[in-house]
């Protein structure tokens, strides 16, 4: 089973670290290839290219300055550790055990504007770069025609890895998009969290990003395999609701406190 999620917008470099062990991106030639487009863009560029303030697009184009290979623990941080949103509160990496750590290394993934796919403890530089901009480059008008089918591709070659080549997507719609699902050499489960509200069960973003991350914690941590261990998730009072779900689309709900 391998598991996919976004990135985060917010980066957390202070943090002491959880683990020593680190890893190299795979696709880091191709993130060499987009920073050469992204180190010409001046603040008034990036503000209006990413619809951000100007002090954050200051702050992103002194980034893309600074960022250098190779990488090192000195000048970059683990992905799982460096991301600090909603899906990452839910995983909370920085708990994991050795073992944790050892099994997300084969079987998680996060997805990224500018490195494509990131194994958790893939050295990372900071960045802000989301995969719906449209930057255009030397492959096509947008993120999604830079990474073409290299991220599928990817994706398909630990699958066929795997004993039980099921991908389970935890990830937006505008990173997942980066996906091409009918290449994919492997089940498709993309699991959808709903909240009670006034009576009726809906998607409330803030709580669905959380639930994504604590999906990915569970899959983690019981090394499950199967969808019948996946409806099994329970955490934070979520349910499998049999009756809302679909074939590849368990639906898990939560009352109102």
């Amino acid at each position: 089973m391998l598991i996919v999620v976004s990135p985060a917008k917010n980066l957390d470099y202070e943090t002491a670290l959880a683990t020593e062990k680190h890893s190299q991106p795979q696709l880091l030639d191709h993130a060499n290839e987009l920073m050469t487009v992204c180190k010409i863009l001046s603040p008034a560029d990036l503000s209006s290219l990413m619809h951000i303030s100007d002090k954050l697009a200051g702050l992103n184009v002194a980034r893309f300055g600074e960022w250098a290979t190779p990488f090192t623990p000195d000048n970059a941080k683990q992905a799982v550790l460096a991301f600090n949103g909603d899906v990452y509160t839910g995983l909370d990496a920085p708990t994991f055990s050795t073992a944790d750590f050892e099994y997300a290394q084969s079987n998680f993934r996060i997805l990224s504007g500018l490195y494509g796919l990131l194994k958790p403890l893939d050295l990372m530089q900071p960045y802000r770069l989301e995969m719906g901009t449209k930057l255009a480059n030397s492959r096509g008008k947008n993120l999604y025609e830079f990474w073409g089918s290299v991220i599928t591709q990817s994706l398909n070659e630990t699958l066929s890895e795997q004993d039980d080549p099921i991908l389970v997507n935890l990830a937006s719609n505008e990173y997942f998009k980066s996906v091409k699902k009918k290449q994919l050499k492997g089940e498709l489960i993309e699991p959808v969290f709903k909240d009670q509200k006034n009576g009726q069960y809906k998607v409330i973003s803030f709580f669905a990003k959380k639930a994504r991350g604590l999906m990915a914690r569970y899959l983690i941590q019981n090394k499950v395999t199967t969808l019948a261990q996946l409806i099994k998730f329970d955490l934070a009072g979520y349910q499998y609701h049999e009756a809302f779900s679909t074939p590849g689309k368990p639906v898990f709900t939560r009352d109102e406190a």
